[in-house]
């Protein structure tokens, strides 16, 4: 084997080796719907709803993962969601926005395995962590934009306050210092295998939402 031959970065990896969940997942029928302006502001309401219980699973499971040597790194207070998804949805539901807010079985079964991961599994945790933050500095920008245009949110206002970053000024520079964490990241190669086949359920896990979410809210013929 050549000694100098180039070895391929685990962010590399990653990305590639769940290339075909991931865009599962964004040309879902439901989020292509959404974004193409054929759905209204409550299958927009019903999917932050949902995906308020998926970040609070990932962001109370990382209080404990603060001082972990695998996950620790990760555990960024720039990225935490849950109080700007909470501002989104009393805007989008009123103040008593809690009341007979549940979870579809698939947004459960997603937070669950999230939890899961942040009690017993560290490494798989990350896993969850990147392909839900990430695609927030990325993909969700696209979601952002369209939900401002469509029902006359505020730009970067109450009722997409998820999507903006406030305490990131450069999401380019930090998705790079991003990579280089899961680059660095403290594992064997088996577990980075195993890092990778967790990024794969974690797509197949929103694409379940994101079917359950398509047969809530039907297109009509």
């Amino acid at each position: 084997m050549d000694a100098t031959a180039t070895v391929t970065p685990f962010s590399t990896l990653i990305r590639t080796a769940s290339h075909e969940q991931h865009t599962e997942a964004e040309t879902s029928t439901f989020m292509s719907d959404l974004l193409g302006g054929r759905l209204g502001v409550d299958a927009y309401t019903r999917y932050t709803e949902q995906l308020w219980f998926v970040y609070r699973a990932l962001e109370d499971g990382a209080q404990a993962l603060r001082d972990d040597p695998v996950a620790g790194p990760f555990i960024q207070p720039e990225l935490m969601r849950s109080t700007e998804l909470e501002r989104d949805l009393a805007h989008l539901r009123g103040a008593d926005w809690r009341e007979g807010l549940e979870p579809l079985p698939a947004t459960a079964a997603y937070a669950a395995r999230v939890t899961e991961c942040a009690r017993t599994w560290p490494a798989g945790y990350i896993a969850h962590h990147y392909t839900r933050y990430l695609g927030d500095l990325s993909g969700g920008q696209i979601i952002r934009d369209k939900a401002e245009k469509t029902w006359g949110f505020e730009r970067k206002g109450d009722g997409v306050r998820f999507y903006v970053f406030e305490q990131i000024t450069n999401p380019a520079a930090f998705k790079r210092g991003y990579r280089e964490l899961l680059d660095g990241v403290n594992a064997d190669d088996l577990e980075k295998q195993r890092i990778i086949e967790e990024c794969k359920r974690a797509f197949a896990l929103n694409t379940a939402v994101f079917r359950e979410l398509g047969e809530v809210f039907p297109l009509s013929a």
